[in-house]
């Protein structure tokens, strides 16, 4: 029999939908059920591809016995953190500061008012190991609710205080200076791992933001160990089994230093990232290397995780058959058996394939050895070498389609569809690739239209409704997937709904007489503690993203405001960027984007162009990240006032022609390559 979650749209929460426990979705239902009742609430926060959340569910959710416990001495609320960041982080906190620690699935055990008193992450199904099985755990924080009240009163209160005293500082009065981004990269330098790139050991995750960073502070110092450390990293990720040498694409982390075996969650996030990373990397370096992986992951995003509407679904499971990974590996003879001993050869060699296996007696793939090494071996060209493996990959790919697929979670989220919109736009343009275009022209259509709330937006959407008012991170990455959009297409709408986006952003969370940004707007609900998380984990922080978008949007659209509102939440992050550096690295790069001159580029003329799209491909042929671009197609109507950049803007002599400004003073306008060339260079005053 199914419980009241049958009726939710998110497919976590629709996981749970016929387990014996009695479920509520988050909601006041559940809370006044609590308080007629006087129960307490076993809060569990989870996502759909979390591993450990499927294990406690088969384990105890799933247990007739432990849910009749759940039922009897508790009111049950199921929460998909996806789709409720500002609970989860609130939550999050709360047991980190009682415990120490924190993961997911996070349960917590709170009062009807939504305070918690106690939590924790998985729990067995008996005692084991030291630790105390989930009934032990329930039947003793149901009596210590009903039993020491004053006792729990004063915790809760302390514990409240606690997490309000570790809200961030107020913006201080300490100047910014170059030297905060000095200081971070000796940091980040101190944890380098140079053999394997990346940072740390076992187990690894990409941290593409830190590696951006780099990037940046690469062309500030020109300094070739830097450029090193993000070569190190980005060559060994792509290498890994962490990567899908298949389809394209990244898991979640590696379960090693080396990036061999990953945990294979698929995240559209982790992917909306890595694959800009490796633009970048591209654009710096100009190896097709990065090229390849960055074109291998967002084909993957637009093959397998984009929606008939335009959205971009949120994850892949790890798991399929019950089985993590089962999806990914291979066996020496199934490959020999579909491409013939000679191909297998080349093949095996090549992405390191035995008998043994290096997983569980089956093989991920990863790059072994080198075309031109096997080319040595085999007295073939590294040419055919590289055709004999792109058509084996195709063929393997074919026969891996045929396998139970892991399962999708098909919903869409604001900021994750908005970090993804920003990919494709910029891969658009630096790969010359229109279908990459199209793609992110319909997601933009689809955010604005179908996950669109009056001024605002929504920050859920699946099976044709969209949910749950967005937040900060939602409106901050949509805003900057609007602005790289408009620079790919030159259609002035979307910096339309830019500027509407982020005046809505700022009315809804920045907290004026604090000068701070909040997580949560003033349309969503009280919570105990209103969030405010200022550091870059997986996903770059709201406050850190809205401070970069809004640094863009003052120089595209001439409002100080917004750029004194970005200046104020830098000041307050100092001391934090100078002691972690690894969790504020996109701050990192707002900060840096704040110490430049950015290049200020116009370009007029019809956007599909041959003329135009040479121009393009200059501004973009070089990673030149301090850069505002904007553009006029000339087929299309002029509508006044979108930007003073564009303004008295026009084509000289019938052709496209780009302006180039910098620090109030603009060069001649180019109409050639070669001048753009030039004048991007700085070679041209």
């Amino acid at each position: 029999m199914a419980n009241r979650l049958i009726n939710e749209t998110s497919p976590y929460l629709l996981q749970h939908a016929h387990n014996p426990v009695d479920w509520y979705p988050w909601g006041e239902e559940a809370f006044r059920h609590a308080r007629e009742k006087n129960k307490p609430v076993f809060l569990s926060i989870g996502y759909s591809s979390c591993h450990w959340c499927h294990v406690m569910e088969r384990e105890s959710f799933e247990n007739d016995q432990i849910a009749g416990l759940m039922n009897e001495l508790f009111v049950n609320i199921k929460v998909d953190r996806e789709e409720r960041p500002d609970l989860d982080q609130v939550y999050m906190a709360a047991v980190q500061t009682l415990t120490g620690r924190g993961g997911w699935p996070l349960n917590v055990f709170i009062t009807p008012e939504g305070k918690p008193f106690y939590g924790g992450t998985y729990f067995p199904p008996e005692d084991s190991g030291g630790m105390a099985g989930f009934p032990r755990v329930l039947r003793a924080l149901a009596a210590a609710y009903h039993t020491k009240p004053d006792e729990l009163a004063r915790a809760i209160s302390q514990l409240q205080s606690q997490l309000q005293n570790n809200q961030v500082p107020r913006p201080g009065m300490e100047p910014l200076t170059g030297d905060i981004l000095d200081t971070a990269f000796g940091q980040l330098q101190k944890g380098f791992d140079y053999a394997n790139g990346g940072f740390g050991g076992a187990p690894k995750f990409p941290q593409p933001m830190v590696l951006e960073f780099l990037l940046h502070y690469y062309l500030r110092s020109r300094s070739p160990q830097v450029l090193q450390m993000v070569e190190t990293s980005l060559t060994n990720m792509a290498g890994g089994g962490i990567f899908d040498q298949l389809g394209g694409g990244f898991h979640r982390y590696s379960t090693d230093a080396i990036w061999l075996v990953p945990h294979f969650e698929k995240m559209l996030y982790d992917n909306a990232l890595l694959s800009r990373l490796y633009l970048h990397a591209y654009q710096a370096t100009g190896k097709p290397f990065y090229r390849r992986i960055a074109e291998e992951t967002l084909d993957y995003v637009a093959r397998e995780m984009t929606s008939p509407e335009g959205g971009f679904y949120s994850a892949q499971d790890a798991d399929s058959e019950g089985v993590e990974g089962k999806y990914y590996v291979w066996k020496l003879e199934e490959i020999v058996t579909l491409l013939g001993q000679d191909e297998a050869r080349i093949f095996n060699r090549y992405f390191g394939v035995t008998k043994e296996g290096n997983f569980e007696g089956a093989n991920i793939l990863f790059l072994a050895e080198s075309p031109e090494s096997l080319a040595i071996e085999t007295g073939l060209t590294p040419g055919e070498i590289e055709a004999s493996i792109r058509k084996s990959k195709k063929l393997l790919l074919e026969a891996r389609e045929r396998r139970v697929k892991p399962a999708r979670d098909e919903k869409a989220l604001a900021a994750w569809n908005g970090l993804m919109l920003v990919a494709f736009a910029e891969a658009a343009n630096i790969l010359d690739r229109r279908d990459y275009r199209q793609i992110a022209r319909t997601n933009a259509t689809f955010l604005l239209g179908a996950m669109r709330e009056g001024r605002g937006l929504s920050r859920s959407y699946k099976d044709g409704k969209a949910k749950i008012p967005a937040y900060l991170e939602d409106y901050a990455a949509v805003i900057e997937g609007l602005l790289a959009l408009h620079s790919a297409t030159f259609e002035t709408g979307w910096l339309v709904e830019a500027r509407l986006l982020a005046d809505t952003m700022v009315e809804e969370f920045w907290d004026e007489p604090e000068k701070v940004f909040y997580d949560t707007g003033r349309r969503h609900e009280a919570l105990f503690l209103r969030p405010r998380d200022i550091f870059d984990n997986v996903l770059p922080s709201g406050s850190s993203n809205a401070t970069c978008v809004l640094l863009h949007m003052a120089a595209v659209t001439g409002n100080g405001d917004y750029a004194g509102i970005a200046v104020s939440m830098l000041r307050s992050m100092r001391n934090m960027m100078l002691e972690y550096p690894s969790g504020t690295a996109n701050w990192l790069c707002a900060l840096d984007f704040n110490f430049s001159t950015p290049v200020e580029i116009a370009v007029v003329g019809p956007r599909d162009d041959a003329g135009t799209q040479a121009l393009v491909s200059v501004i973009y042929n070089k990673f030149i990240p301090n850069k505002i671009v904007v553009g006029r197609d000339t087929t299309l109507p002029i509508q006044a006032g979108e930007t003073p950049l564009l303004e008295q803007r026009d084509t000289v002599g019938g052709n496209p022609t780009a302006y180039v400004c910098q620090n109030y003073s603009c060069l001649q306008p180019a109409t050639d390559t070669d001048t753009l060339q030039r004048q991007l260079e700085g070679q041209v005053t």
